[in-house]
């Protein structure tokens, strides 16, 4: 397939349809934005259904999964957002090096909430590291659970990312750009792979019950793509989705006639107004509810669940029950075509998430002892049920934290976007590697070399992340496009972004 860059603006032969319609300002567009919208509704009002694909026409169905470029080595993915900031140093990346040097002041450069510094005073790790597995992976006691799949985990330690500062790093980590307005990783993923299960959304997010993260909804915004790719907000208790429930004097046939009504309505208000994605999002909004009514009551109930499975996620302690039960929750979407899920650990305020900056052993201690045991179950429930193979688990925050701290006292680390650790497993990953390196301290990432979407600075850029997951859904990172603005819009920016190829199985 040539890639949209090949065409030559100049004559219409070589436009794509939609780069037509968009240059003389038809304003068809909208139509593709309806997932509500089925071939009958095409048929009806004279318009034939593209079949999608990264350069679809203006009239496709925008649920349709895409044509891969390649075979996929995943199918879905599990997002475990670990909001405001986990410490490398003192999780997954060892360096020994600190723990003499704590309470030191030394040359080191810094960047975070504090400001640009040239020296610091240094924090040594607050807990020991053991190696675990065939790999021999050193690992903090933080981790003790998840310690135990390291040779199903590759580990990625030279994460950069452009900013310091937790709203503009967690867009860029959600969105790939630092600024509000992009699709969001979520969307990508929903918009490439397309819908499997039409009773239920295909891009879920579960908050942390302290509430959501800064910046809110942006982090799980469609952007520029019609709100149909937006994240859905799942609760793991209760009612699901707020609102789902109908009124109790409104019985299901009389709710269908209503529905059937309004969006026959609806339709013809779209056809006059042309380009609405958003009146167009609305009414696949109201088919998906009352096709969850049914089905997202039954994803979240854990009754059919065995006690064994529930002990497994830590449901009967109270420490680790919420996490547990979202990433039990998480294994039961991705059994029921959910493409991509996002869990985050952590909420809007520091006391509330893993933004260390005075106690770094409470705040960890509290954080890491509500998810080690969920992650490590979640990794194994995938494992035995087959799941993990089609299944890419990602675990991080938006940036880490510096070997020293921000306040003259305390022991707390300030922010880090020049080297930290992510990492992930299952869905066609390698596991017992570590990629990437920071210096003796942990401050900067020193390898790879400049590249890796990361310009002429060592380390993997977040793009390479996002890359590497596109990758694994079978699609090229720098291929994969939305038509926005006059432009070929694509999740890793205008530059050419490879995936962390050592990773890949």
């Amino acid at each position: 397939m040539p890639s949209s860059h090949d065409h030559r603006h100049g004559q219409f032969c070589h436009r794509t349809r939609r780069e037509f319609f968009w240059e003389a300002g038809a304003s068809f567009t909208g139509l593709a934005l309806s997932g509500l919208l089925d071939q009958g509704f095409f048929a009806r009002h004279g318009y034939a259904a593209g079949q999608g694909g990264a350069t679809d026409t203006p009239f496709a169905n925008p649920l349709a999964a895409k044509p891969p470029h390649f075979a996929p080595k995943a199918k879905s993915v599990i997002f475990l957002f670990m909001y405001g900031g986990p410490s490398q140093v003192d999780t997954f990346d060892y360096k020994p090096k600190l723990y003499g040097l704590d309470g030191q002041t030394i040359e080191v450069k810094t960047k975070g909430r504090g400001g640009e510094k040239s020296q610091g005073r240094v924090v040594g790790p607050k807990w020991k590291f053991k190696q675990y597995g065939q790999c021999g992976k050193w690992v903090s006691d933080l981790f003790p659970h998840i310690a135990t799949h390291v040779d199903d985990i590759a580990f990625i330690h030279s994460m950069t990312a452009d900013s310091p500062i937790h709203g503009s790093a967690m867009l860029q980590m959600n969105s790939g750009k630092i600024q509000s307005g992009a699709p969001c990783l979520g969307s990508w993923v929903n918009y490439g792979l397309g819908s499997v299960n039409e009773n239920m959304p295909g891009f879920v997010v579960m908050l942390d019950p302290t509430g959501g993260p800064i910046s809110g909804a942006k982090n799980w915004s469609s952007g520029y793509m019609p709100a149909t790719y937006q994240g859905t907000l799942l609760r793991s208790k209760g009612s699901p989705i707020l609102d789902l429930a109908p009124p109790d004097d409104m019985p299901l046939e009389a709710q269908r006639t209503m529905l059937d009504a309004l969006r026959e309505a609806n339709t013809a208000h779209l056809l006059s107004r042309g380009d609405n994605s958003e009146l167009a999002a609305r009414i696949a909004s109201y088919e998906l509810a009352w096709k969850m009514q049914e089905h997202a009551p039954e994803a979240v109930d854990l009754a059919s669940e065995t006690e064994e499975t529930k002990t497994l996620y830590g449901l009967e302690n109270p420490r680790t029950a919420d996490f547990g039960r979202r990433c039990l929750l998480a294994r039961r979407l991705v059994e029921r075509g959910v493409r991509f899920v996002q869990l985050y650990s952590g909420g809007a305020h520091n006391d509330d998430n893993w933004d260390a900056h005075s106690d770094m052993e409470k705040n960890h201690n509290f954080h890491a002892g509500n998810t080690d045991q969920p992650v490590a179950a979640l990794l194994t429930d995938l494992k035995r049920s087959g799941l993990l193979d089609s299944t890419l688990v990602i675990w991080g925050g938006e940036f880490g934290r510096q070997p020293t701290a921000e306040y003259a006292e305390g022991t707390g680390r300030d922010h880090n976007s020049f080297g930290f650790t992510m990492w992930m497993a299952g869905g066609g990953i390698k596991g017992g590697v570590s990629v990437g390196e920071t210096d003796e301290l942990g401050s900067a990432a020193i390898s790879p070399g400049p590249g890796h979407g990361n310009g002429d600075k060592p380390g993997f850029h977040v793009k390479s992340l996002h890359a590497t997951v596109l990758h694994q859904l079978g699609f090229d990172p720098n291929r994969l496009s939305y038509f926005f603005g006059g432009l070929d819009q694509k999740l890793v920016g205008v530059e050419h972004v490879e995936p962390i190829r050592e990773v890949l199985a």
